[in-house]
């Protein structure tokens, strides 16, 4: 196979990590329930010595005293900020796109430092889905453009410079996951489709972002807030086609 053939093609992992420094996995750890992480609002290359970015993110749980324990936990944190909650806008949208009974989502500014996807971005591994952590543990979707047998000294190579602990919880080529990809799409209406493939064809989900939520739904012809309750319903559905 060629080099062009297998960075067309690609790989799809997901990856099961841990790494330090981490008050999501530090959280979780001490505590039942978990935290979606969607995205990152402000680049750590925009920013000066000493200062934080902001992220945006779900936490879950099968009650709201478990959330609301999680909840604490994060904001007794000595690695993060003030947990700013947002408002309920869409219904129960934010349980929709967690696992748990309960979902509640908030902002949180913290070290860009501590983060590992510039490290795995820096190594050929483009996240492709909100990340998880449960149990003391992140489970990041991600796809590999370069030859498969460059996988591994690739994830060496973030082991190394980050201190992670990584394994491979599953591996597939783009061609073998594309019926399973094909099929949750067909979960989703066809405007959450269309949103959800413009906010991808335009980078809404790279690191650093693409494109902004603001701009996103100017180009859509849509509210803000339209935009993102499309969004969150497709994310629940291609996480968990069964869920809705």
């Amino acid at each position: 196979m060629s080099a062009r053939t297998a960075t067309a093609t690609g790989t799809r992992l997901t990856l099961d990590l841990w790494h330090p420094n981490c008050w999501a996995i530090e959280a979780t750890d001490r505590l039942p329930g978990g935290i979606l992480a969607h995205a990152i609002y402000t680049a750590p290359e925009t920013l000066g010595e000493g200062e934080t970015v902001n992220g945006l993110f779900t936490a879950y749980g099968e009650s709201a005293e478990e959330v609301e324990r999680l909840l604490d936990a994060i904001e007794e944190s000595d690695r993060a900020g003030e947990v700013r909650e947002l408002q309920e806008r869409f219904g129960r949208s934010a349980a929709r796109v967690a696992p748990g009974r309960v979902a509640r989502e908030f902002f949180l500014e913290y070290d860009p430092g501590d983060m590992i996807c510039p490290v795995l971005l820096r190594h050929g591994f483009v996240h492709s889905a909100p990340s998880r952590i449960e149990g003391g543990r992140e489970y990041w979707k991600v796809c590999f453009a370069g030859e498969r047998g460059e996988i591994e000294a690739n994830l060496e190579a973030v082991r190394d410079e980050s201190g992670a602990e990584i394994s491979v919880a599953r591996i597939a080529s783009s061609e073998t996951v594309e019926p399973e990809r094909e099929r949750r799409l067909g979960t989703l209406t066809s405007t959450q489709k269309e949103v959800f493939e413009l906010a991808r064809d335009r980078g809404y989900y790279q690191w650093p972002r693409g494109i902004s939520t603001r701009d996103l739904a100017e180009e859509f012809d849509i509210s803000k807030t339209t935009l993102l309750e499309h969004l969150r319903k497709a994310e629940a559905k291609l996480l968990d086609p069964e869920s809705n």
